[in-house]
């Protein structure tokens, strides 16, 4: 009777980090560059980590400039030719920048050139002015931007990892968003 009981333990024992690790992802050295709306860290080495309650603070004293960068959907393809394509629209924190498809792993240079310039907009040229990116929950596109933010030199980034969805849930107020005009365009 002891010896199933012990080997049963053991077996918990030995599963529980796995498990722990499946509940909290632990934090890579680089961007993730796919499965981007999966469990999130719960850090980001050099950025400060906001729950709703501190974003809707700086929000409301004004104190930081808001950054989303949820993707834009894109166009289906193989639409009948002459179908009028609409995107959806984006609801977000009023007073944001939209800065579409910068959370991705790898960046093109047009992209990246159009992240560093939007961040330099939304922060004056003030790369200690404090900056709040964010997306949904479970988004790993802010994380890698917030990570990005920092790479080229931010040192007052924040990262809301709950983004509207957090937001909305605390049933704070969005506002329908345009995205800055992108490089392409």
């Amino acid at each position: 009777m002891r010896r199933p009981v012990a080997a049963a333990l053991v077996t918990a024992i030995l599963a529980a980090p796995a498990f722990a690790q499946q509940q909290e992802p632990f934090e890579p050295e680089g961007y993730r560059i796919d499965n981007y709306r999966a469990p999130v860290p719960a850090t980001l080495v050099g950025a400060r980590v906001l729950t709703t309650a501190d974003a809707e603070a700086i929000w409301r004293a004004k104190s930081g400039a808001f950054i989303d960068v949820m993707p834009r959907p894109p166009k289906p393809k193989n639409l009948p030719e002459g179908t009028v394509w609409r995107d959806a629209p984006r609801r977000n924190i009023p007073g944001s920048l939209w800065l579409p498809d910068t959370g991705y792993g790898n960046l093109p240079p047009a992209m990246d050139d159009y992240l560093r310039r939007g961040l330099a907009h939304a922060s004056r040229g003030d790369e200690t002015a404090l900056l709040v990116i964010y997306c949904l929950a479970d988004c790993w596109m802010s994380w890698n931007a917030a990570k990005r933010a920092l790479a080229y030199g931010y040192s007052n980034v924040a990262w809301y990892p709950d983004g509207t969805d957090g937001w909305e849930r605390a049933m704070l107020p969005t506002e329908e968003a345009q995205p800055e005009p992108r490089p392409e365009q």
